[in-house]
Parts: structure tokens; sequence; C-alpha cells
């Protein structure tokens, strides 16, 4: 049984699409392998810092629950 020959999104060299292989289905494994190692990107340090998170909550209880009298 043959593999289905596709075409990558990246880099436009035609690749079999086996079953198991890492990486997007669209993509050649030497483009799968590259996007895996650069992958790791930080993360966005406003969501990440605990500070910010708990002054963000302090802010929205504040403005839900405050008395306007």
């Amino acid at each position: 049984m043959a593999y289905p020959i596709k075409v990558c999104a990246v880099c436009g060299e035609e690749f079999e699409l086996k079953p198991g292989k890492p990486g997007f289905a669209n993509r050649c494994p030497s483009c799968s392998e590259e996007e895996a190692d650069t992958g790791s990107k930080p993360g966005d340090p406003l969501k990440t810092d605990k500070g910010a998170n708990a002054a963000r909550r302090e802010a929205m209880k504040n403005l839900l629950y405050r008395k306007d009298s």
C-alpha cells in the first residue's frame, strides 16, 4: 500500500505522508523538525506574573461588586 504524496506548505518539496509522522500533515519531516526546535516560545509575561494576576483579579472584583449609592 502506497502512502499519499503531499507537497510541503513551507518548502514546496514532495514527501510521503506516513502514519505516525511527527508535526503537521502538510509539512515535510525536515520542516516539522525545524518547527519543533523553535517551537518553545516564552509565555506572555503579563499572563505568567502572579502579582499581575492578583492585581487583575482584585480590580475585577472591585468593579463587579462595588456599591454605587
